[in-house]
């Protein structure tokens, strides 16, 4: 079988052509490809590679199943989130924080759709927490929320998505450990937990 070992210099990643965009989580990775499917590799303890089961590492790169149409992707601590061409938010991996946002706390091994989320233009996947960027300019968060990072004014994590409280005309989000942040159209940026 495969071994685990480090490289120390990039190497090809095998079976992976066509990718138009690349995401790196907690020990695992996420391709989006060319024809708008996606693939990932890597810790798969929580189903976050998407192969519909949590069987682990994935050695290769599978594709994640029955997702098609994605135009966005981001992995988290261990959580995945496509966003597809219809503005719609998926999620898979681990939900232990509510991080899937479908309403519980159920690890998914394969997508399911966020509660309520349309009209989404830009996600960011944080270790375990979730910002989803609308077309009206309004930021939106799920998932673990201890230290305040989903900005809904409370540390109450959230299994669907929340708006961030007094946010408005923002133009990029980004999500991190326990923190997120979001950049305003007048160039100005906001943080929060």
């Amino acid at each position: 079988g495969a071994s685990i070992v480090s490289s120390l210099i990039p190497i090809p990643i095998g079976g992976l052509t066509g990718v138009s965009a690349i995401s790196a989580g907690d020990g695992y990775s996420l391709a989006l490809m060319n024809d708008v499917t996606m693939k990932g590799w890597g810790e798969n303890s929580y189903g976050e590679v998407g192969t519909g089961n949590n069987v682990t590492p994935q050695y290769t790169a599978t594709n994640v199943v029955g997702l098609t149409g994605v135009k966005a992707i981001s992995a988290g601590g261990f959580q995945s989130i496509a966003l597809k061409n219809d503005g719609t938010v998926w999620a898979w991996g681990s939900g232990q924080y509510g991080q899937i946002g479908d309403g519980s706390t159920t690890d998914r091994f394969t997508p399911v759709q966020v509660s309520g989320l349309t009209n989404v233009l830009a996600i960011s996947a944080g270790e375990n927490h979730t910002l989803a960027l609308k077309s009206d300019g309004t930021v939106w968060a799920w998932g673990l929320n201890n230290l305040g990072q989903l900005g809904d004014g409370s540390t109450t994590n959230r299994s669907t998505p929340v708006q961030v409280s007094g946010l408005t005309n923002v133009l990029a989000i980004s999500a991190g450990e326990f923190h997120s942040l979001a950049l305003l159209n007048d160039g100005t940026v906001r943080g929060w937990g």
